[in-house]
């Protein structure tokens, strides 16, 4: 397997096990109305999601399995821009604490490089 699917694969999962605690943050700061602070990270959190969603793509055409639903994924933005669009932060702010939070913490084996 060459270096950069290596690389990729692993800055996928270091990603993906960082969503969480990310997750929470965001939560955090909507319910203590650091909105601008809050829709910040939801920024690069929806971006982050966009290239999990695009490398997870480029991974499995080079032979690796990635064992990531991204359907659950498209429904949490959808929902997030939702609750963005008529200013609901604490519905937001649940969706990020008790959806989106459990669902990468549950998470076991993100990717599975064939050996070789």
């Amino acid at each position: 397997m060459d270096d950069i699917l290596k690389e990729t694969i692993e800055s996928y999962n270091d990603y993906v096990k960082k969503i969480p605690v990310g997750s929470r943050s965001i939560a955090e700061k909507l319910r203590e109305d650091q909105i601008t602070e809050a829709l910040n990270s939801i920024k690069d959190f929806t971006e982050g999601v966009i290239w999990l969603i695009d490398a997870g793509n480029l991974i499995e055409k080079n032979g690796v399995t990635i064992y990531l639903d991204v359907n659950p994924i498209q429904v949490y933005l959808n929902e997030i821009n939702d609750g963005l669009q008529i200013q609901d932060y604490n519905l937001v702010a649940d969706l990020f604490e008790y959806e989106i939070a459990p669902f990468f913490s549950d998470l076991k084996a993100i990717v599975s490089a064939p050996t070789a």
